[in-house]
């Protein structure tokens, strides 16, 4: 890991230069050195609280804030029990397309890799009836599944999907394909609904997709038709810090 200097000005009796800015400023701006000379590049581990309060000679509270910004400016990523980590360039969705989140990932470069948290058969209660349109009691599969690009989750996708419609869902292996190929395959688009919003994770969310305390997700709600019939309603959750969306269409003349 590069060691980061600390600012070597004159200091005064209490420790620090006249002119010297702020310790957790000193702290930010080595990090914005580190990356302009590329000695830290995406990816790579900053130093940690710890680490900091040995090099520059501060309090861990100094120490953490300086990270705090960095992570608020997405400079830097923090993952509980991981680290600190230079934040890559933010990956973008896309919100009027239909598209494989392994195809982006592998686009932008970086490995794909799923984590299958579940796949069930179930019938649908009051709640996934309404969701579905459906009579309670029908057959539906409900999924759950981290997508990570590279090491870290940057979408949860919870899916409740029509049986009658895709009967395969419940026994297929989501680590292998995304239940997107699946479903774009054996039950043909016809018709879309996107509903995005920012919103406070629960306790559930923010565990797999590694948040802290008090960072945003951006979430998705995505229902999609096929011959006629709602076949899938899906929640995809994204961390609000290191994720955005966008859209692109033309207007007629």
């Amino acid at each position: 890991m590069p060691r980061l200097s600390s600012n070597g000005a004159k200091r005064s009796a209490n420790g620090a230069s006249p002119d010297a800015p702020p310790r957790y400023a000193a702290i930010k701006q080595s990090i914005y050195d580190a990356i302009g000379d590329g000695r830290l590049k995406p990816g790579d581990r900053v130093p940690s609280e710890a680490d900091l309060v040995e090099q520059f000679d501060v309090s861990r509270m100094t120490a953490n804030r300086a990270l705090r910004e960095l992570q608020s400016a997405g400079i830097i990523v923090r993952r509980a029990g991981s680290g600190s980590f230079i934040a890559e360039p933010k990956p973008i969705g896309h919100m009027i397309e239909i598209r494989n989140i392994a195809e982006e990932i592998r686009g932008r470069g970086h490995d794909y890799r799923a984590r299958v948290v579940q796949n069930i058969e179930e019938k649908a209660g009051a709640e996934t009836a309404v969701l579905l349109e459906v009579p309670v009691g029908t057959k539906i599969f409900h999924s759950i599944i981290v997508h990570h690009e590279a090491e870290f989750p940057i979408q949860l996708e919870e899916r409740f999907v029509l049986a009658s419609v895709a009967p395969d869902y419940g026994t297929l292996d989501f680590t292998q394909l995304t239940p997107n190929e699946y479903l774009t395959r054996t039950a043909p688009l016809q018709r879309v609904e996107h509903r995005v919003c920012a919103t406070m994770p629960d306790a559930r969310t923010r565990g797999m997709l590694g948040l802290n305390e008090g960072e945003p997700v951006l979430r998705m709600t995505r229902r999609t038709w096929s011959r006629g019939r709602l076949v899938s309603h899906a929640w995809l959750s994204h961390p609000g810090t290191r994720f955005e969306l966008s859209a692109a269409f033309s207007v007629e003349d």
